[in-house]
């Protein structure tokens, strides 16, 4: 059975290149457009991995895996963060809150992979 992915990315371009690249290493990819529906979509979708974007509209990726992690339903769902914040407190500030990886924007393909492959 395909291991399953939330993808939770606000821009169209993203979301699409993230999703067609799970789909083609044989993963279930659901996207999520929209920040405040990554909660509930989680706990519908029951997903093996989060894919979280950071800097979004309306909630921070950063607000969401807070969220995640203080959920005893959704807490041990590993969360990956993609963002563009590149900074060094960014990254532990980030880890901080509950992402279990941290890949930087603009990714690199094989290293969205690599991470992906060690989450699940």
């Amino acid at each position: 059975m395909a291991k399953k992915v939330l993808v939770v990315e606000d821009n169209e371009l993203n979301l699409k290149l993230f999703c067609d690249l799970l789909r083609a290493h044989d993963f279930t990819a659901e996207p999520v457009r929209d920040g405040r529906e990554a909660v509930a979509r989680a706990r519908d979708f029951a997903p093996d991995l989060i894919v979280m974007d950071i800097q979004m509209p309306h909630v921070t990726g950063y607000e969401i895996i807070l969220e995640l992690k203080a959920d005893a339903t959704l807490q041990a769902i590993p969360v990956m963060a993609v963002t563009a914040y590149a900074g060094r407190d960014d990254e532990e500030r980030i880890r901080a809150a509950g992402a279990d990886a941290y890949v930087s924007k603009p990714i690199s393909l094989a290293r969205f992979m690599d991470a992906v492959g060690a989450l699940v």
